[in-house]
């Protein structure tokens, strides 16, 4: 009894004063409605030297989209996106007593999904439908080389001031599917939106993650700066790390 009165007596661990401080702070709380998105299409170049251009007319086509800027365009009439998901996969560990455990056997990435609006001419959705037919050619239906129609995509949280503070970055994406976009005869005053989701490799976190992945000499210098460092501060007396 004694143990239970201490449990109901103690403090939380946390008090309101606590949880309020960062939004006191002057770091404040992210908004949704505060981003950015970067769309980096690809060049319709095979292989990392620029050769071997894709013999599909659909690149001459994007690059001459990309030379009006309507890139930017296509970014600034983004309405909604999220961020990217990633999910551990894992396998029931049943070869232990007791209880089983999950055991993490990969990771895995779903597909994210945009709204843009669209102008008079739709030319945002023919901006992805210029990217789609990078993956195949329309006169002979030929699939494109997989390097030639994946890009890029960033996705950055800003804050009050517009400044990043959180970004993400997905790797090898393409446009996957534009979604069939309604048309009614009745009056609306709502603007025509097109949905757009995205199919990517991986992403990244692009605040400690960007300069990932890393060559193998590059990846054995950081290991080893970072056991060196961590060798030096325990060394360092507790009075002294204090300072």
């Amino acid at each position: 009894m004694a143990d239970l009165g201490q449990f109901i007596e103690s403090s939380a661990a946390l008090t309101i004063q606590e949880i309020l401080a960062p939004f006191r702070d002057g770091e404040g709380i992210a908004k949704p409605s505060q981003y950015e998105v970067l769309f980096f299409p690809p060049t319709g170049y095979s292989g990392s030297g620029g050769k071997g251009k894709s013999d599909n007319f659909m690149v001459d086509i994007l690059q001459d989209s990309l030379g009006r800027g309507e890139q930017r365009e296509v970014s600034m009439q983004c309405h909604k996106i999220e961020f990217p998901g990633r999910n551990l996969d894992s396998t029931p560990d049943t070869n232990i007593y007791g209880p089983s455990r999950e055991i993490v056997s990969g990771f895995s990435f779903a597909e994210i999904t945009a709204s843009f609006y669209q102008s008079n001419n739709y030319k945002e959705k023919q901006f992805f439908e210029t990217w789609q037919r990078l993956c195949y050619d329309p006169n002979t239906f030929a699939m494109g080389y997989y390097d030639e129609y994946v890009g890029k995509i960033q996705i950055y949280s800003l804050d009050n001031d517009g400044l990043r503070r959180y970004g993400v970055e997905l790797i090898e994406c393409f446009p996957k599917t534009i979604a069939a976009q309604q048309l009614d005869a009745l009056p609306s005053t709502v603007a025509q939106t097109c949905d757009v989701s995205f199919s990517y490799r991986y992403w990244k976190n692009l605040t400690d993650e960007r300069d990932l992945p890393q060559r193998i000499n590059d990846s054995i210098r950081t290991v080893l700066a970072n056991q060196v460092e961590r060798e030096l501060i325990r060394n360092i007396p507790k009075v002294l790390r204090k300072l």
